[in-house]
């Protein structure tokens, strides 16, 4: 089924960011893979073509569109290439740090950091997650103490993407019993420090780090957003980051059943290809009608999102379907290529340890139905 989701302008979009995807990236996923590494270089790259900060207005720097469309176009055609990665360096920034900075920063705050930002000269991280506080996140320990001029930071953060790189890390901590408060913590500050990176199972391009924070003194100038808001900050702005984990999840699968296709087309067995055989036939209808039926949704989801209307709700709906749909259809894509598929020199392979996560981070499965059936029946 057609998807109907994009205009004449988008598909423009497409055309120079396939572009790019095929020059910059493709030929180098398998080596980032390895190294644990994106090369630096590709961000200024992404910077120069506007492909950084979508979302942010043009005057700090960024390309101005607020049409989430341009974002989905990315991530399809990163999901082409198996570029997984790649992709959660730029939701890192279009669909989290950007979002925060450009809705709540003080306008210093603005052109301070979104020009450097968005040109991929600079990177930014977000820390939430903590070794006790995943999902919960009113269970988080790390604290922030008014001392004159300043906060003074102390606590731990975990699983923390893009925490080894990261010139500025928007953080959470506790500022009061019930009180929760953003910071943005700057690389250098004396007392920031950086543990390990975690040998992750998937997306291994891109970093997953511990941070540690020992009588870090914060300027008050580098309070995000209101103090002791912090925890409404967050669930205001949570919607867009599931959707963006749902999409490419959305994008992930098509480009897995697109590569399956092709495969059991060309796949020899018993004298003929491995899709004429009744099974295969039926395994690969059954993820097309899938496929299709989520298309429909989240393409409503995408304009609700555009228009300002999609809740909470909606988006724990788009975000659980879609991962839970990712990582099936994965699986029964990986099954069709047989041994082939085990081996990573084949990108169902990748796609299938990189998929593993998204049903995880950003709200697991079940907290998102937890979302739901509050909804529907209460606490």
């Amino acid at each position: 089924m057609h998807s109907r989701l994009f205009t004449e302008d988008q598909e423009l979009f497409r055309d120079t960011v396939r572009e790019f995807v095929d020059r910059e990236i493709a030929p180098y996923v398998e080596e980032w893979e390895r190294a644990g590494r994106i090369d630096p270089k590709l961000w200024r790259t992404a910077g120069g073509l506007g492909l950084l900060g979508l979302a942010v207005p043009e005057e700090y720097g960024g390309d101005g569109t607020g049409d989430y469309r341009f974002r989905c176009v990315l991530m399809e055609e990163l999901a082409r290439v198996g570029a997984a990665a790649v992709n959660v360096v730029f939701g890192g920034f279009d669909d989290l740090v950007g979002p925060y900075l450009v809705d709540l920063g003080t306008e210093e705050q603005k052109r301070r950091w979104l020009p450097a930002l968005c040109a991929g000269e600079l990177s930014a991280a977000i820390a939430m997650t903590e070794p006790e506080a995943g999902s919960d996140l009113r269970g988080i320990r790390a604290t922030a103490v008014r001392d004159g001029d300043h906060w003074v930071l102390n606590g731990s953060k975990t699983f923390i993407t893009g925490g080894a790189r990261a010139d500025v890390v928007v953080t959470v901590a506790r500022t009061g019993e019930r009180e929760f408060s953003l910071y943005l913590v700057e690389d250098g500050m004396p007392g920031f420090t950086r543990g390990r990176c975690l040998d992750k199972l998937g997306q291994r391009g891109e970093d997953v780090s511990e941070l540690f924070f020992d009588d870090v003194r914060i300027p008050t100038g580098n309070l995000l957003g209101i103090e002791g808001a912090g925890f409404r900050h967050l669930m205001e702005r949570l919607p867009k980051e599931r959707m963006s984990i749902a999409y490419y999840g959305l994008a992930a699968a098509e480009a897995a059943f697109a590569w399956t296709l092709a495969y059991t087309k060309e796949r020899q067995a018993f004298g003929k290809p491995v899709a004429r055989f009744q099974h295969t036939k039926f395994t690969l209808a059954e993820l097309a009608t899938e496929i299709d039926v989520t298309r429909a949704y989240l393409d409503r989801a995408v304009l609700a999102l555009n228009e300002g209307t999609l809740t909470a709700v909606d988006a724990a709906k788009a975000k659980w379907w879609a991962t839970e749909l990712q990582n099936r259809v994965v699986s029964r894509c990986l099954q069709l290529h047989g041994g082939y598929g085990y081996m990573r020199e084949y990108p169902i392979a990748r796609a299938y340890a990189d998929a593993r996560v998204t049903t995880i981070y950003g709200g697991t499965t079940e907290i998102m139905k937890e979302i739901v059936g509050r909804e529907l029946v209460g606490r």
